[in-house]
């Protein structure tokens, strides 16, 4: 889709305002949805109070409102107004999500993952959303490194001092690097990597480009990878975006001093780090062990296709067999 007058206003509002997440900035979007974004504003005597970007695709039969890849969170904007009172508050709240929601295209499905700091999806439900928790981890401030560290459990205390004697650090390796090392390790426990390199290349690019991002890695005296991160960041917080560890040296304690790394790197360019989360208990286990604290966000979906809502019904039927 070509920039429409909204989309052009998004993406101003998006060059000038210093609050808005990484995951919504124009020129991620750009780099994770290509033209298929676009953005609903709500504006008061030429200023934004509310906005909200959306990825716009047709899969399959269907027309929705997705998450682009490599996107942890998207949801919408709100200028507050300072000074209300909590009933006030979220009467601003409803008001803005309805305006924002009435400009969105019609679809037959809408799903996108709200940040945790929007804890009032009552708007959306509303407007008929289904929500389903999920959590992520967060340090909640890095910017005192070593009162962080005194966080962590005892155990990867340990193994980030371990391992400092295994490996080297390296910050920056290149997008083809980085991507063959996560493909060659997925591949060694039976899965497939699930974004193609061309898209993360773009999204290295533009990250360098915003000096928001970048690659770190930790290798032996042989030149093994033993783990890698991809970590992204704005002024409020860090997203460890994307992780990677080879199972032959899982044990070596690469990827918590790899955290530990970025943590330190990290301390004087945003507040906090937030591990992404996972509803796996294992991953679950070693983001806990890092001091980090439990964080609820929604996942919104509305379905207003019947054949879509069969479809889906089909592929749980078959999915549970």
């Amino acid at each position: 889709m070509s920039d429409s007058a909204t989309k052009a206003r998004y993406r101003l509002f998006s060059q000038n305002e210093p609050s808005l997440p990484v995951f919504s900035r124009d020129w991620w979007l750009d780099a994770v949805a290509g033209d298929d974004w676009d953005a609903a504003v709500v504006e008061d005597k030429g200023q934004v109070q509310g906005a909200l970007p959306f990825c716009l695709r047709k899969v399959g039969p269907f027309l929705q409102i997705t998450m682009p890849p490599l996107t942890q969170k998207l949801g919408p904007w709100l200028r507050c107004p300072v000074g209300l009172n909590p009933q006030d508050r979220l009467s601003f709240e409803t008001r803005m999500i309805d305006g924002l929601l009435q400009q969105c295209p019609k679809v037959d499905r809408f799903y996108q993952r709200l940040d945790y700091s929007t804890t009032n999806w009552l708007p959306f439900y509303w407007q008929g959303f289904d929500a389903t928790p999920r959590y992520t981890y967060v340090l909640d401030d890095i910017r005192d490194p070593e009162a962080v560290f005194s966080g962590f459990h005892h155990s990867k205390r340990k193994n980030i001092r371990r391992s400092t004697e295994k490996v080297e650090v390296r910050f920056n390796l290149p997008a083809p690097e980085f991507y063959e090392n996560h493909r060659f390790t997925l591949a060694k426990q039976g899965k497939k990597i699930s974004y193609p390199l061309p898209l993360f290349q773009r999204v290295c690019d533009a990250v360098y480009r915003n000096q928001t991002g970048c690659t770190i890695c930790a290798f032996d005296a042989k030149g093994n990878i033993h783990s890698g991160l991809f970590v992204i960041w704005d002024h409020l917080s860090a997203y460890d975006l994307i992780s990677t560890i080879d199972p032959d040296y899982r044990n070596s304690g690469s990827s918590s001093l790899l955290v530990w790394e970025m943590i330190k790197h990290l301390s004087g360019k945003t507040v906090r780090f937030d591990f992404e989360g996972s509803m796996v208990k294992s991953v679950e286990r070693s983001f806990r062990r890092f001091g980090a604290e439990q964080r609820l966000f929604f996942a919104l979906e509305k379905v207003d296709s019947p054949l879509f809502r069969f479809v889906q019904s089909i592929r749980y039927v078959l999915g549970r067999r």
